[in-house]
C-alpha cells in the first residue's frame, strides 16, 4: 500500500472550488496533456455518490481505460473515488475541502496498490512513484493558473 497526500491552497470561495472539482468536466484541466486524458462517458453536472466515470489514460504509450466510482459525498465537504477498473490493483481518492484565510485548503489523499508482486515494486520505485507526483504537480499549476495564484508559504505535504 502507498499514499500520497497533498495539500493546495486554492484562492476562491468554498462553494465555488467545490463546484469545480465536482464537475467531471473539469478534469481534463487538471491532467497533463502527454497523457491523453479523454472522458468517455460521465454524469453531466456535479457528481454524486455512486456515479461513475469511465476515461481513458495513456501510461507508457498504451490507452488504459480507467472506471472510478463515486463512492463517499459530503456536499461542500468532501467526497472520494474508488477504482473500479483501470491501472492500478487499488486506488481509492478522498478529496476534502476547508475554508481558510483567504480561499480553501484542498486536500488529496490516494492510497493506491500497484500489483504484479516485484515487477510491481519495481515499477513504483522506478516510475509509478514520481509520475503520480509530477501528475500532482501539474494539478497544481493548473490549479493556479485557473484560480490564481496562491499565497506564499508551505501549502503541500507528500508522504509514501
Amino acid at each position: 500500500m502507498h499514499l500520497l497526500e497533498r495539500r493546495t491552497f486554492v484562492p476562491a470561495p468554498l462553494p465555488e472550488v467545490f463546484a469545480f472539482f465536482s464537475d467531471p468536466g473539469n478534469l481534463a484541466r487538471l491532467t497533463p496533456p502527454a497523457m491523453h486524458f479523454r472522458i468517455v462517458e460521465a454524469p453531466s453536472g456535479a457528481l454524486a455518490a455512486g456515479d461513475r466515470i469511465r476515461y481513458t489514460i495513456r501510461l507508457l504509450g498504451f490507452r488504459v481505460k480507467w472506471t472510478t466510482r463515486i463512492a463517499t459525498w459530503a456536499d461542500g465537504e468532501s467526497f472520494s473515488d474508488t477504482q473500479e477498473r483501470g491501472p492500478y490493483r487499488r486506488w481509492d481518492h478522498l478529496h476534502r475541502f476547508r475554508e481558510a484565510p483567504g480561499g480553501v485548503e484542498m486536500t488529496d489523499r490516494v492510497e493506491y496498490e500497484v500489483g504484479f508482486g516485484p515487477i510491481g515494486r519495481l515499477a513504483h520505485a522506478v516510475w509509478v512513484e514520481r509520475q503520480l507526483r509530477e501528475i500532482f504537480d501539474f494539478r497544481e499549476r493548473a490549479i493556479g493558473s485557473i484560480f490564481g495564484p496562491a499565497s506564499p508559504g508551505p501549502r503541500r505535504r507528500s508522504a509514501r
